[in-house]
Order: structure tokens, then sequence, then C-alpha cells
């Protein structure tokens, strides 16, 4: 009977620690007054691109340890992609001619081709910028649907919704254009690409970021994107990197060449 007690209590305890631990997880989080999660702030992964705080080391299951890999974006290309793939190179990257990616080519969707982004928020809206090409997303995240009077866009069309203490990212009506990733990473997708976007802050200093990408045109199936957690940046203000064409131009050359040479 005594046994029986101590285990009760040591069950209560543990409830009330988790219970505790939770409460203070939340309280950890800056809110809007509306009590829905902050997530504004400047992301990143230690550090912008050629710096030496990036860590561009997959994440957990994505590369790392043994067992089967999970699939890649282009590994579920049907087999007509995948032989239009074989014919794409760096020349033919939109990126080169200042378009911005569809996605974001280290799998972050708020980097776009950089590595740093930031994220405005208010009760109605939820901004994205990044810094790379004059991108940014705005999602609304009070209730209204997807917009059917608007042309195709590099950044697709996005609406949100609160999942408890989860954004939910809707993005569709996307242009062929843009490749979801740049740096000569073949990537076409058609305009039924869908992805669907799960922000989650999990404390003051992180975010993580949960993706799926749908393209019924030209995948054999979703495409789970890795979790991808980020960490507040030391400064709140991203900077503007233009793209004229003029930057590009000996990449384009440079690209042109090597393709050339292969033939």
């Amino acid at each position: 009977m005594i046994g029986t007690k101590r285990l009760l209590i040591a069950l209560l305890l543990l409830v009330t620690l988790a219970v505790s631990l939770a409460a203070q997880q939340k309280t950890s989080i800056p809110r809007l007054p509306d009590g829905h999660p902050d997530l504004s702030g400047v992301w990143w992964r230690g550090g912008d691109i050629g710096s030496r705080g990036l860590n561009l080391a997959p994440p957990t299951g994505a590369g790392g340890g043994r067992g089967a890999q999970p699939p890649s974006y282009s590994s579920l290309y049907q087999p007509w992609a995948a032989e239009k793939a074989k014919a794409l190179g760096d020349k033919d990257d939109p990126s080169l001619r200042c378009i911005p990616v569809s996605f974001g080519t280290l799998n972050v969707s708020l980097f776009g081709l950089g590595a740093v982004g930031q994220i405005i928020q208010n009760p109605k809206f939820v901004v994205l910028l990044t810094e790379t090409y004059h991108s940014f997303k705005i999602i609304p995240t009070d209730g209204r649907v997807h917009r059917d009077d608007v042309p195709p866009a590099y950044r697709g069309d996005s609406v949100g919704r609160w999942d408890g203490d989860t954004l939910v990212v809707d993005t569709t009506n996307f242009s062929e254009v843009p490749w979801m990733f740049a740096e000569g990473r073949v990537s076409f997708h058609s305009d039924a690409l869908h992805v669907v976007e799960r922000y989650r802050r999990v404390d003051a200093n992180t975010l993580e970021i949960e993706s799926t990408v749908e393209d019924p045109k030209v995948l054999t199936g979703p495409w789970t994107v890795p979790k991808q957690t980020l960490t507040l940046a030391p400064f709140d203000q991203i900077m503007e990197l233009n793209c004229s064409g003029i930057e590009t131009q000996s990449l384009m050359d440079g690209a042109a060449k090597q393709n050339y040479g292969r033939k």
C-alpha cells in the first residue's frame, strides 16, 4: 500500500513538473496582444552567406547518420521531368536573371537565395522579407482565402491560419518561371506547385519550420522538407541586396561557355 502511494506521489510530481515546464516555455515565447506567438525578428543559422558562423550542416535525419536517406526534391521528378532536368544546367538558372526562387536555396522559404530573412507581424498579416532579390511574402492571417484575381507570382499567393501556436502558411498560384532553388540546382516546377509551411517559435530565440511541397504535374509525390531550425540574429534589420543583371552577366557568360565545352 505504501509503495502504491509513493508511486502515485511520484507520478503527481512528474505531471506537475511537466505542466510547470510547459508553462515556462509558453511564457518565454513573445506574444502579440491577441495571444498568438510573435514571429517577428531577423532569423538565420548563425551567419550570412560567406560568414564563418553560417551553419550549413544538414538537419537531423536529412543526410547525417546511417540508413536510408529521405528523398530530395529533384529525386521525386516524374520520368519526363528527370529527362528534362538532364538538359538544363547553370546557364539556365533563372536567378542569374535576378529572378527570386520559389522556395529557398537552403530549404528555407524565408531566406530565398540567401541565408537570412526577416519576419514582421501584426494581428492581420505576417510579412516575410528576404535580402535577395527584392523578394517578399504578405500572408493574411484573418481568415481570408486565396485570391482568384491575381496573376501567377514568383513567390505565389499565400494565406495563413493559426493551429494552436503554429502558423500554417498555404501557398499556391506560382509562376512557372522561377526554380525552387538557385546556385545551378536544377529544380523547375509547374504552375500546380503547392507549398504548406508550419512556423513554430519554440522559445524567445528559436524558430522551427516544417514544409511540404506538392506538384502533381512534375513530382511523383509530396516532398517533405527536413525540419529547419533558425535562431534569432543579434540585429533587427536585413539589408537590401540589389540585382540588376549587370552583376550576373559574367556568371551567365561563364556558365554558357562551360555548358558549350561539354558538348
